[in-house]
């Protein structure tokens, strides 16, 4: 067997301090949506992807990739949406087997009204924190690990 590729000491405080750091800054979000936003950190990824797609709607499929959510979580997420009046769901035209997941009106209005809320909340617990260059180093850094992360999961 081959040995493995042991971190150095600074890659194992930096992934430890990267660990830590998203754990916490993840914490300080849903904290912050359980204080402001009628709608959990998951529910808002949810509806800001919605509301960004042509129609306010995207096929279930596309949806539970844009939110790295397997299908099955990402049903329960709609179902439970669904009853708030938040979504709905529609057949996609042509497909028989194909869902959409489409915004309602009053999906909207609530994403509208906890917006000011969920910014600041980014903006304290990171954007305010770091300086535009280790934004933007950090922002690159983890498009290119979610790249390979896809690309590995196929």
């Amino acid at each position: 067997m081959t040995e493995p590729r042991w971190l150095s000491d600074d890659q194992q405080r930096w992934w430890r301090a990267y660990l830590e750091g998203t754990a916490r800054f993840v914490d300080a979000l849903d904290r912050a949506h359980d204080d402001g936003v009628p709608l959990s950190l998951g529910e808002y990824h949810l509806m800001v992807q919605l509301s960004e797609a042509p129609g306010r709607t995207l096929r279930m499929s596309e949806l539970a990739d844009c939110l790295a959510l397997s299908r099955s979580r990402l049903t329960h997420t709609v179902d439970r949406m669904e009853r708030r009046g938040l979504v709905r769901r529609e057949p996609v035209p042509g497909d028989r087997r194909g869902v959409n997941c489409v915004m309602t009106d009053a999906g909207w209005d609530l994403l509208v009204a906890s917006a000011p809320h969920h910014v600041e909340a980014v903006r304290r617990y990171m954007v305010d924190v770091l300086t535009p260059e280790e934004f933007e180093v950090l922002g690159r850094a983890m498009a290119k690990v979610a790249r390979e992360a896809r690309r590995a999961l196929g």
